[in-house]
């Protein structure tokens, strides 16, 4: 199971998706683990039973256990704060500044690099679509020292692995029409 068996999935309209599905990881210019976490975290967050199944399996060659669980961890997590951040902030006026009170202790020792987890919240949050989100892991992540490019790798990377979750669902919903 792997990235090659999602890319032999798609159906021929998603060309450019198994295009860049292939390419991000043969040319990224993130860590071995970052790249690898930030995949799973995404494939979680898109809840697509075959994107995680094939993602989890291929990273589990590439990250620790460690890391494979602290990558899911960012997904379980950022799917709570990316619905309230979000909501809060769209709301406004006193929501936005009221304390959360929800437990996040797993971003403050998450088992692994704490920019890597970062990195897959950032990531996980640009799926969420969580702007508050985006923004303060994206300030993390650079002031820990990583570039614009690698932040945009990231958010390239949880744009096609969503890409590739709504295709292959589409696919099947529409297998039995």
């Amino acid at each position: 199971m792997s990235i090659d068996n999602l890319k032999g999935a798609l159906p021929g309209y998603a060309k450019d998706i198994k295009l860049n599905l292939g390419s991000l990881v043969t040319t990224s210019s993130l860590s071995e683990q970052q790249l690898w976490g930030t995949l799973l975290a995404t494939a979680v967050a898109t809840k697509s039973q075959p994107v995680i199944a094939e993602v989890s399996n291929e990273a589990a060659d590439h990250l620790s256990a460690e890391a494979h669980t602290a990558a899911k961890a960012a997904a379980s997590i950022m799917a709570m704060n990316n619905v309230y951040y979000r909501s809060a902030h769209l709301i406004g006026g006193e929501y936005a500044t009221m304390p959360a009170r929800l437990r996040m202790t797993v971003i403050g020792n998450p088992g692994v690099d704490k920019l890597d987890f970062e990195l897959w919240s950032l990531a996980v949050s640009a799926i969420g679509g969580c702007g508050q989100c985006l923004e303060s892991h994206e300030k993390v992540v650079r002031s820990a020292g990583l570039s614009r490019e690698q932040v945009q790798e990231a958010i390239k990377i949880a744009a096609v692995v969503n890409a590739v979750a709504t295709t292959l669902e589409a696919e099947t919903a529409l297998a039995t029409v």
